[in-house]
């Protein structure tokens, strides 16, 4: 049987594991710079901690585990021969792979409540898995990096979280713009046009606007059951300014008379002009009307970054949301968090070129095999570099030195050494780089010497 990869999967190669660290090592001495501290939960969860978290089309990407054991005997024949899955489910799965890290973080809190110290700021690096359909920088496992803070209702923690997204992508040196929103401005939206009963449908048809476009949107407005009168009120949310504030203006007018759409307009005005004053430029900050995050748990401020030159969904994203321990029965405890895409953001930097060229820690000495009296001298020379922090390795059969050549040249090891007979009798190595083709011979002690 020929082996293949599950669909939405991938294999990293060493190269790929390296730029990947790389990205992650930015971003985590910058979730520690910002005061988070790191969090690590299982890679599955009872599948009643995830369900109705995501909203209805988040729930259908979940991806389930079958009880152990035969879970088919355990189902009931009516819903087993109607195969009528929403009632199986139930019967035959109890756990599920993690479709995010907040609702596990949530999770976490509200078992923990009473030893956290509040306000609580974590950060967690680890993959999770959506049945979602594979494309360009979508895939059904990949990584999320995410910083939350719960236990504080401040917009501080909005303005800090802008900071250190434009940092992170700062120092990885992509051009992004952080779109911004707010979900008390949809609903407000929403109650303008007479729609606050189909609230969710309406943010979940906003959200895809920069995959269907407008008339895609207004298609699937109809088609769940929103009037042609409330989409044509709705219409100035596609013809929107390049001034954010000025926009924000134009919705004060629009949603006057609603106390919660107005909250939401002075929230994001205060997130806004406190960013201008800590120095961000405007041109890296955009109000979207139309950003809705299609997560049912946002209550709130809403993020999404766009890579400015690079044809890519977001590789960023995330929100408020202050009501989301409260269905864990915990108390409520109001929490905002974003997320890193790893996995697009290495696309984005690889497209880019924008990856330094030594993310890989490659072996700097690879050590001639003689046979086994020299390797033996060779290794206790290896094992006295390695002590110093310097990558070595014997080749480990007594082939040609032509084989060993190439297969330092093919891992790109820099220094092919030579340590026979004669240089063991007279105490030197021989050291050839194979990069500029200069071969020096020195005393073992003067060369240990060096790598200090």
């Amino acid at each position: 049987m020929k082996p293949s990869l599950a669909k939405g999967t991938r294999d990293f190669s060493a190269k790929e594991v390296s730029r990947r660290r790389y990205i992650i090592n930015v971003l985590q001495k910058n979730f520690e710079l910002f005061g988070f501290q790191p969090l690590e939960t299982p890679s599955f969860e009872n599948l009643s901690t995830l369900t109705g978290k995501y909203g209805e089309e988040g729930d259908r990407l979940i991806f389930k585990i079958l009880n152990s054991g035969d879970y088919a005997a355990k189902t009931k024949d009516e819903d087993w021969n109607a195969k009528n899955s929403q009632k199986l489910i139930s019967q035959i799965s109890e756990k599920a792979l993690r479709y995010d890290l907040t609702v596990p973080f949530a999770r976490y809190v509200a078992m923990n409540h009473g030893v956290l110290n509040f306000p609580y700021k974590r950060y967690q690096i680890q993959p999770v898995w959506r049945a979602d359909r594979p494309q360009k920088g979508r895939f059904r496992e990949f990584y999320q990096c995410d910083a939350d803070v719960v236990g504080s209702e401040s917009l501080w923690q909005e303005v800090e979280l802008v900071q250190l997204y434009l940092k992170s992508f700062a120092e990885l040196k992509i051009p992004v713009t952080l779109h911004l929103n707010n979900r008390k401005i949809l609903s407000g939206l929403a109650e303008y046009a007479g729609i606050s009963k189909h609230l969710i449908e309406f943010t979940v048809a906003l959200d895809k606007l920069d995959k269907i476009g407008k008339e895609g949107v207004v298609k699937e407005l109809l088609e769940k059951n929103i009037s042609q009168k409330s989409i044509d009120k709705l219409d100035f949310l596609f013809e929107q300014s390049d001034e954010s504030m000025e926009n924000l203006l134009q919705l004060k007018e629009k949603l006057a008379g609603d106390d919660l759409g107005l909250k939401g307009v002075d929230e994001l005005e205060f997130v806004f002009t406190k960013c201008l004053d800590l120095g961000i430029s405007a041109d890296n900050l955009k109000f979207d009307i139309t950003l809705a995050r299609g997560l049912d748990y946002y209550t709130g401020a809403i993020f999404e970054v766009k890579a400015d030159e690079v044809q890519m969904g977001s590789i960023g994203g995330g929100g408020r949301y202050d009501n989301l321990t409260e269905v864990f029965g915990g108390k409520n405890i109001p929490g905002i968090g974003i997320s890193f895409g790893l996995d697009r953001i290495y696309l984005v930097m690889e497209e880019l070129g924008l990856f330094p060229e030594n993310t890989e820690n490659s072996v700097q000495y690879l050590f001639a095999n003689y046979g086994v009296n020299e390797a033996t001298e060779a290794m206790k020379i290896i094992v006295n570099l390695r002590e110093k922090g310097v990558s070595a390795e014997l080749y480990p059969e007594s082939a040609k030195l032509k084989k060993q050549f190439t297969y330092a040249e093919k891992k790109a090891i820099p220094n092919l050494v030579f340590f026979g007979e004669q240089e063991i009798n007279e105490g030197t190595i021989t050291v050839k780089n194979l990069e500029n083709g200069e071969q020096k011979t020195i005393s073992i002690p003067k060369f240990l010497k060096d790598q200090a």
